[in-house]
């Protein structure tokens, strides 16, 4: 037994409230190692003449990943208090004891000694990590503002270019605003859509909006604040949830703030707003030269025309919340998505959560990280993330076909293991957006690797999202390419495409509840044939996704998914005899 690569911590995801009344353990082990593991576990109080009265709980392998085997059980501690440890028994029948010591032999001696064992004092509902329950019903759809709609051409800059007219550059402007999204919020209705995530919105000099100017105001080519207020109630009306995108990690060059101290240096009374290295700040002096890497002060990235935020500072730390609170309080938004939510201090990130959680309960908070984000999701700073790992997992394999399908379910299993359960179903899941090339294009045109990529993230625990113009085929390379017009031609809409996003989206509405708590199981996983088939199983209800990315029709085994009882193609509404995969198709079976 390769006791290294066994490994279980407390009050993390191996060990962690999933509700008031239920404990979640995990333990991780090598891959193909164990063959059965056993929980030993019993309130630490309870006692009696024969010594602690613990009980033997089995548990299940859920998962698998290249190196690792993990096993799981859900437990409910009559008292909300448990003493645990386990039993390992490998796959040559050897067994050893396991606990908050270390590793022992699994003997009645060992297993009465009280100090071995790992401890979950109180389950603490408060503790629970609990995000807004609508999140896991929300459909997700990213709109980019300036390129959405031009609702009111007489907002558009002195600059702006006629519609679509040609691809983006970096400074272009055509006219988007909120008047264009409230005009097409019917459209969005008929897709599916209920929730909306926007770019940021707020008063700046770009057509990007995230070098704000002012937060307390809506940008004047985008509208006012009662056009905004007239998107949110519009919005809600029709069963629409909005996120607005807040910029909280830098600000503008060209803020009031920012100029303050360009113009008084070290005098400024802003000058603990920001992190400063030595003066001047001015551009041209002093290393500050755009790009590079000796600006006297600290920046997104190396853009002299977005200064970092100094968020430990009670100014700022004012400021910033009192713009949270402001938006939620005034006009009932839903959700703050926070930019380079990563690269802002944990303790600002607490007292956000406390501030916009007394304006509104369920509001949801979805954080911008693009890596391993297990300590903003404990429950006091974030719902979510962008869940990228999660989207580069699939892009690898689906679309570029640079990983094959065992590392595809590798690398998802164990991203799957990564976070608590509850932090899985409310995760952000995308395949493209803003910062991004779009899907289409990573397909090279391939619509149907799309389609696949779309279906199988779809087909996962999370809230999908979709980025402006994917259900209608819309393509564009990186940043700026990726935010193009909104194509509202309908004869230059891919029609097809539409048809096929409305009906998974519809799927995944229909089949909402066992899509965000059924169990995940792999079954044909063929690198060579490249088919990925999987199970999600909720009570008596399953259902099973058969992906093949191949060239050629797949024929699938009923023994290969574990099924005796007839099929039905719930994606057709046909009845299934002999399964069969159509080339870089996917088909959807129920038992």
């Amino acid at each position: 037994m390769e006791k290294s690569a066994i490994y279980h911590q407390p009050f993390s995801s191996y060990a962690y409230g999933y509700d008031s009344e239920t404990l979640h353990i995990k333990i991780r082990s090598k891959r193909g190692d164990v063959k059965e593991v056993t929980l030993i576990a019993a309130d630490p109080y309870l006692h009696t003449k024969a010594g602690w009265s613990s009980k033997e709980i089995s548990l299940r392998k859920v998962a698998t990943t290249e190196e690792h085997d993990y096993w799981f059980v859900a437990i409910k501690p009559e008292q909300r208090r448990l003493q645990y440890g386990f039993v390992l028994v490998d796959t040559d029948g050897v067994d050893i004891f396991y606990g908050g010591r270390g590793f022992y032999e699994n003997t009645s001696e060992n297993r009465a000694i009280m100090d071995y064992y790992f401890k979950f004092p109180f389950l603490h509902e408060s503790e629970v990590f609990k995000a807004p329950e609508w999140v896991k019903k929300t459909i997700w759809y990213q709109i980019f503002p300036e390129r959405f709609g031009n609702g009111n051409p007489a907002l558009s800059p002195e600059n702006v270019l006629p519609w679509g007219s040609k691809d983006p550059g970096r400074d272009d402007f055509f006219g988007g605003d909120i008047e264009g999204i409230i005009q097409h919020l019917d459209y969005l209705v008929e897709l599916g859509i209920n929730g909306i995530y926007l770019t940021p919105v707020f008063e700046a000099s770009t057509n990007h909006k995230y070098d704000t100017l002012n937060y307390f105001e809506i940008d004047p080519h985008f509208g006012d604040k009662e056009t905004f207020r007239k998107l949110v109630k519009e919005a809600h009306n029709r069963g629409i949830k909005i996120m607005l995108d807040a910029v909280f990690n830098h600000i503008g060059d060209k803020s009031p703030e920012w100029q303050d101290v360009l113009e008084n240096g070290s005098e400024s009374r802003f000058v603990d707003w920001f992190h400063i290295h030595s003066f001047p700040v001015t551009p041209g002096e002093n290393g500050n030269i755009e790009g590079e890497n000796t600006l006297s002060f600290d920046t997104f990235a190396y853009t002299m025309h977005m200064p970092k935020l100094n968020t430990t500072n009670p100014d700022v730390q004012k400021y910033l919340l009192d713009i949270a609170t402001y938006w939620v309080r005034e006009f009932d938004i839903d959700g703050w998505r926070l930019d380079v939510a990563n690269e802002v201090d944990h303790a600002f990130w607490k007292e956000f959560n406390k501030a916009v959680r007394t304006e509104k309960e369920d509001i949801y908070i979805l954080g911008e990280i693009w890596h391993d984000s297990w300590a903003w999701l404990l429950g006091d700073e974030f719902d979510s993330v962008m869940n990228y790992p999660f989207t580069q997992t699939i892009i690898e394999n689906f679309v570029e076909e640079r990983i094959k399908p065992t590392k595809m379910v590798s690398g998802i299993n164990e991203q799957l293991m990564r976070y608590q359960e509850q932090v899985n179903h409310v995760m952000f899941n995308m395949l493209d957006s803003h910062d991004t090339a779009r899907l289409l294009t990573r397909c090279e045109g391939d619509k149907e690797r799309a389609k696949l990529a779309l279906a199988f993230m779809f087909a996962h625990t999370g809230s999908p999202c979709i980025y402006y113009g994917t259900e209608i085929g819309m393509d564009g390379a990186d940043d700026p390419l990726c935010r193009k017009c909104m194509e509202w031609d309908e004869a230059k809409q891919d029609k097809e495409m539409l048809a096929f996003m409305k009906k998974l989206i519809a799927f995944r509405k229909v089949n909402q509840e066992i899509l965000t708590y059924g169990d995940l199981e792999w079954h044909v996983v063929d690198d060579i044939n490249r088919i990925v088939t999987f199970s999600r199983t909720l009570g008596v209800k399953r259902l099973i996704f058969l992906f093949n990315q191949s060239e050629v029709v797949q024929r699938i085994e009923k023994s290969d998914l574990g099924i005796q009882t007839e099929l039905r193609n719930v994606w057709t509404d046909e009845t299934v005899t002999d399964i069969q995969v159509a080339a870089k198709s996917f088909t959807i079976l129920e038992s």
